[in-house]
């Protein structure tokens, strides 16, 4: 029994195949090899498990699925204790512990402990993509995504959050959090979304503080600390922290849009996009201001709204010190000082340091005025401009002078009649 094992593995270093098939010319180390491979070209499987029926095309695949019923993991881990169902995923794990990687990509370097992950990441470099949705044409590199993108289309969510009732679609695969707690298959999105509900960041970044629910989160994170961005346009070189942010500016240049509004038909490089703008025909505000009630469309004009209430304001120059709350408002401040004004109007080669700036120059030339007073029809040119008409017909004057009283409908009016006060002031300390 010894002296046959160490002939069979012998053959590994000689790489002798003693056995070819003589139906498909193809060579095997083992006798057994031979006798099951015509099975994987007929698809005949004589072994079914009495548990679930399932077939299988060999004994020894049969003995290893039937495991699953049975719980029986009978390879031990000897770092760690960790037991597995089969011999391959434990020496699998062990290359964790030994830190080994023997598997490299000759395109990249990059090494990896399993053949199977350096096959999936070698497509990222030949751009194949073999597994297409029937459905909608959409290819992917990976045969779990396609099951997960086709309950897209049947709308199927197996997956359910025993604390809400939220489901999910995502295939199951093993998921290390759970398992020991459960010992039961769990899908990552349905068990990130269980931390949601009970507020559990297992990620803490050492360097602010700030704690993650997902790895992913964790590791994008430090990149806004060491200010990598690993992924590069190829198209116009800007670079990202995330791919998938990388994924979205890529349309750009393509022009695609696949996110259309059924409402208005308009078309959109982001799905964000597309449900932001959804809200202006629904009108829905879903951000509501705790301090003063007030709802907003978006979330970022709520963060930011915030800060008039905190008093926050995180954007600081380094050339003058002047803090701002709106990374806008600081951006369009530091043209001030760089003296950049990166608009320029085609018509007459004026430069503007602010695009809206440049939008309201051009309507000069082109005579367009999109903004109309409801009560008497004249237009603007300004949206700004109109707001002060308007108080024309309310006849409110809201800046008044603190010396004499008079109200005035615009600031700059009464900065004007300011001056007389400031002129008469001379001759009263004369008298």
């Amino acid at each position: 029994m010894q002296k046959s094992c160490l002939v069979l593995h012998q053959r590994i270093h000689t790489a002798a195949k003693p056995y070819p098939c003589s139906e498909w010319g193809k060579c095997f180390t083992e006798l057994g090899s031979l006798i099951s491979h015509p099975r994987t070209q007929t698809g005949e499987k004589p072994y079914s498990c009495s548990e679930c029926g399932k077939c299988f095309t060999t004994s020894s695949a049969l003995s290893r699925h039937q495991r699953i019923h049975t719980g029986e993991k009978p390879y031990s881990c000897s770092e760690c204790g960790k037991c597995f169902s089969q011999r391959s995923h434990l020496i699998t794990h062990e290359k964790l512990h030994t830190g080994e990687k023997p598997y490299s990509c000759l395109e990249c370097g990059k090494c990896f402990s399993q053949k199977s992950h350096l096959i999936t990441h070698e497509k990222l470099h030949t751009g194949e993509k073999p597994y297409l949705c029937l459905e909608c044409g959409k290819c992917f590199s990976r045969r779990s995504h396609l099951i997960t993108h086709e309950k897209l289309h049947t709308g199927e969510k197996p997956y359910t959050c025993l604390e809400c009732g939220k489901c999910f679609s995502s295939i199951l695969i093993k998921c290390a959090l759970t398992r020991s707690a459960s010992k039961k298959k769990t899908h990552p999105a349905l068990n990130v979304h269980q931390r949601t509900n009970a507020a559990e960041k297992p990620f803490p970044c050492f360097e602010c503080g700030k704690c993650f629910t997902q790895k992913e989160d964790l590791t994008s994170n430090l990149r806004l600390h060491t200010e990598e961005k690993p992924f590069s346009c190829s198209q116009c070189g800007k670079c990202f922290t995330r791919r998938a942010y990388l994924a979205k500016h890529q349309r750009i240049h393509v022009g695609l849009t696949p996110f259309s509004c059924s409402e208005c038909g308009k078309c959109f490089t982001r799905r964000t996009s597309l449900t932001n703008h959804q809200r202006t025909h629904t009108g829905v505000k879903p951000y509501s201001c705790p301090e003063c009630g007030k709802c907003f469309t978006w979330r970022t004009t709520f963060i930011e709204h915030q800060r008039s209430h905190t008093g926050v304001r995180p954007y600081t120059c380094s050339e003058c010190g002047k803090c701002f709350s709106l990374y806008s408002a600081f951006s369009k401040h530091q043209k001030i000082h760089t003296g950049e004004k990166p608009y320029s109007c085609a018509e007459c080669g004026r430069h503007f340091t602010r695009s809206d700036h440049l939008l309201i120059h051009q309507r000069t030339h082109t005579g367009e005025k999109p903004y109309s007073c409801a009560e008497c029809g004249k237009r603007f040119n300004e949206r700004a401009r109109l707001v002060t008409h308007q108080v024309v017909h309310t006849g409110i004057h809201p800046f008044s002078c603190s010396v004499c009283g008079r109200g005035f409908i615009t600031n700059a009016r009464l900065i004007k009649h300011q001056q007389v006060h400031l002129s008469l002031e001379p001759h009263a300390w004369a008298q």
